[in-house]
Parts: structure tokens; C-alpha cells; sequence
């Protein structure tokens, strides 16, 4: 029971760390790029939503690739 304990504790770490890593990519994203990609997506520019929604997987598959090895 202990074992499974620790690795659920550890799951919700890494989990953790890989949404604090996706949230600051993010934002340095935003702050680097000169379009802000938020409001256009809210105007309903399909293409800077696909741009950002591959961006993000993108990183998710970096930080996946990270933590599993």
C-alpha cells in the first residue's frame, strides 16, 4: 500500500512540474512574440489558435520526452 502511495505522490509531482514547465514556456512565449496570440484567438483568427495549440502540444511532447527519460 505504501508503494502505491509513493507513486501516486510522485505522479502528482511530475505532473505538477510539467505544468508549472508548460505554463512558464507559455508565458515567455507571449512575452517574446510580438502578437498577442490571446486576443486574436478571441477575435476568432483560426490560424494564430492553430498555431498556438501546436505550439503547445509541441512543448507538452518536450516535457513529456524530459521527464520520462
Amino acid at each position: 500500500m505504501r508503494v502505491l502511495i509513493e507513486a501516486i505522490i510522485e505522479t502528482i509531482g511530475w505532473a505538477v512540474l510539467g505544468f508549472i514547465i508548460l505554463f512558464t514556456a507559455l508565458r515567455v512565449f507571449d512575452f517574446i512574440t510580438p502578437t498577442d496570440y490571446r486576443s486574436q484567438i478571441r477575435q476568432g483568427n483560426t490560424a494564430a489558435a492553430i498555431f498556438v495549440g501546436a505550439f503547445i502540444l509541441s512543448l507538452t511532447a518536450i516535457i513529456v520526452a524530459v521527464i520520462v527519460t
